[in-house]
């Protein structure tokens, strides 16, 4: 199961260089950029790990490419996506943010149905990877 999770997520992964002119766009509209990681894409799972410190002051798409790479080696069974944030409405607010690393195998999620008092059904998602410990939610099996 493909994970589906900011824009260009229905889209086959972008390359590298589809990536730097992304970076190049948002670095255009004055939209500061940070690198974030996870091996928990659960879709209520808002607070990824950052990597480094948000790069506020950084003009250049090359530098930030580098951050990225950086990331995906030390994270490679892990999601690493790419936020740009817009401040102009008086608060930090998410203007991008993309997918650019997802695991080589995504196992996908599980919905329980649960039946409640006066006939109410509830659901929730169960993602199969956070069977595994933490760290090693994305390794192949054996490993």
């Amino acid at each position: 199961m493909r994970v589906t999770q900011g824009t260009f997520s229905y889209l086959p992964d972008l390359t590298d260089e589809e990536i730097t002119t992304q970076v190049q766009y948002a670095l255009g509209n004055g939209w500061p950029i940070s690198v974030e990681f996870t091996d928990d894409p659960h879709p209520r799972n808002v607070y990824w790990e950052m990597f480094g410190l948000p790069m506020f002051d950084n003009t250049d798409a090359a530098a930030i490419m580098l951050e990225i790479d950086a990331c995906r080696t030390a994270f490679p069974n892990h999601y690493v996506k790419v936020n740009a944030y817009d401040a102009r409405l008086g608060r930090q607010t998410t203007a991008l943010s993309f997918l650019v690393q997802r695991p080589a195998g995504e196992p996908g999620f599980r919905l329980d149905r649960q039946e409640t008092g006066d006939r109410r059904v509830q659901y929730r998602t169960h993602a199969y990877a956070a069977d595994r410990p933490v760290g090693e939610r994305y390794r192949p099996a054996g490993t």
